[in-house]
């Protein structure tokens, strides 16, 4: 099962464009993105293969920790952590409602 998990880590100074950057590359092989900007965090969410979502989040922080050692960052304490599986995103998208449901139909 594929999983998306999001990680997130603050610490006492503002993380910079550049290393922002240098985080996205890093993760980029794991169809991440990184976030951080301006802020006293930086973060990335990753797609890892996993049976369960604590398997995922292993993984997931390995390639957490890889990445930012690869980016130079500092290391900080991680203060969120978030795994969604591939089918729980499905199930999101079959819940949103038809345009019909909300009075559209009928009108051009």
């Amino acid at each position: 099962m594929r999983w998306s998990v999001s990680l997130l880590a603050a610490g006492d100074r503002e993380v910079s464009l550049e290393e922002v950057v240098e985080l996205a590359d890093a993760v980029a092989g794991h169809q991440g993105i990184a976030t951080g900007m301006g802020t006293q965090s930086y973060g990335v969410q990753v797609v890892v293969a996993a049976e369960t979502s604590d398997e995922a989040v292993d993984e997931a922080m390995g390639l957490f920790t890889e990445a930012v050692t690869r980016a130079g960052l500092p290391v900080w304490p991680v203060v969120d952590v978030e795994a969604i599986a591939d089918e729980e995103e499905m199930d999101w998208y079959q819940d949103i409602p038809d345009a019909q449901d909300f009075g559209a139909e009928g009108q051009t």
